[in-house]
């Protein structure tokens, strides 16, 4: 399964904002794959979004409405990615399972 109890937290959410889960050990399955897609292009528009506000950040003339569209829309990209973020970690191999496989590499 994904995660310690078998469940892989999808990157949208369902009635009353409550998140989805998917149950399966397989990841070439229709919803995996629909979940893959769904994230790759949720972090895809996030860095789009985090380039432009990088650009209305520098622009002196930007109005208090287009900050506030520009933070409405930065919050909801990071949740996105927080989401995100957290369904791969507990896609990851847990350390207990690292710890036999050898001692990390030095990425000093």
């Amino acid at each position: 399964m994904t995660s310690s109890n078998g469940l892989r937290l999808l990157p949208w959410t369902g009635p009353d904002d409550k998140p989805c889960y998917l149950s399966t050990d397989d990841t070439a399955g229709y919803l995996s794959r629909l979940a893959d897609h769904t994230e790759e292009t949720q972090l895809g528009l996030g860095a789009e979004l985090l380039a432009h506000a990088a650009e209305v950040l520098t622009d002196t003339a930007s109005d208090t409405e287009e900050l506030r569209l520009l933070a409405t829309d930065l919050s909801s990209a990071l949740r996105d990615t927080l989401r995100v973020a957290t369904s791969r970690g507990h896609r990851l191999t847990s350390p207990a399972h690292l710890a036999h496989e050898g001692p990390s590499p030095d990425f000093s």
